[in-house]
């Protein structure tokens, strides 16, 4: 009843158009001029910014040819090795000696490279196709090293040609040396095996760990050369390591993806 009451007094009085109006405060204006201001900004920034992402990969340093494992072509006992692990070779130079019911057989390699593992020693005994050294295909001595990365399959489109990519060296501590630079020459086509993968690397651990998320696409880093340091390539540190790097050198790579438009995420 009372609330009627007020209500017929509000009719019957007249409007009070003397009274002065009362408009925002000061700090209401103010957050209001400031929640404009940053929305515009926002939104030029989500048209014309750009966001960038880094892929962080595995992978290895080695030379663009690949490795090959040597397998035993004879069953018997080794009675010599002919060569040591970092040692270059020729095609056809021997590896091995193995005794045979025939006699003495060598193990030959297939094409010129360094020997990078020795799986047999004097002594043992291997079997016809037994893996018996691992042989990176190298010209010479002085062929340039690259990085092989393995990029997941469901990522590999996201990943450009000239891309910048970052190189921690296993061998070269990136807290002291910094990590080495280089740019993506060429993505595979397709993804691969971990048997694929072996066959290019010679070496099925490595193959399993690159390829243990499922098929994996090979991405060639070209490093960037540089003549002022001692490993002859480009580190963000000064000078990088003070030695030279040696190939099959476990690495792992941070791949600099494509800038990308911030209002691209909710365009459909």
């Amino acid at each position: 009843m009372q609330f009627r009451q007020q209500a017929l007094s509000k009719l019957q009085s007249p409007e009070e158009l003397d009274l002065p109006v009362r408009l925002a405060r000061p700090q209401g204006l103010l957050a209001l001029v400031v929640t404009i201001a940053v929305m515009a900004a926002a939104s030029v920034w989500a048209v014309t910014g750009s966001v960038s992402s880094t892929l962080r990969v595995p992978g290895i340093l080695t030379h663009a040819q690949g490795s090959y494992v040597l397998q035993s072509p004879v069953t018997g006992q080794v009675t010599g090795v002919l060569a040591k692990e970092g040692q270059r070779l020729t095609a056809g130079a021997p590896v091995l000696r193995v005794r045979t019911a025939q006699g003495d057989r060598l193990v030959r390699t297939i094409d010129a490279g360094r020997v990078t593992t020795l799986s047999a020693g004097t002594g043992a005994v291997v079997t016809t196709g037994a893996d018996v050294a691992t042989v990176e295909k190298t010209r010479s001595a002085g062929d340039p090293l690259l990085a092989m990365v393995y990029v997941p399959a469901n990522s590999a489109g996201t990943v450009p040609v000239g891309a910048d990519v970052d190189l921690t060296v296993q061998s070269a501590p990136a807290q002291q040396y910094g990590v080495l630079r280089g740019r993506v020459q060429a993505v595979g086509r397709g993804a691969q095996t971990s048997r694929q993968v072996a066959g290019f690397l010679g070496d099925k651990e490595l193959a399993r760990q690159f390829t243990e998320s499922g098929p994996a696409v090979a991405v060639l880093v070209k490093l960037t050369a540089s003549s002022s340091t001692k490993s002859g390539y480009l580190w963000s540190s000064a000078g990088g390591p003070p030695y030279r790097l040696d190939s099959m050198t476990p690495a792992s790579g941070a791949v600099h993806l494509a800038g990308q438009r911030p209002i691209d995420w909710l365009l459909p």
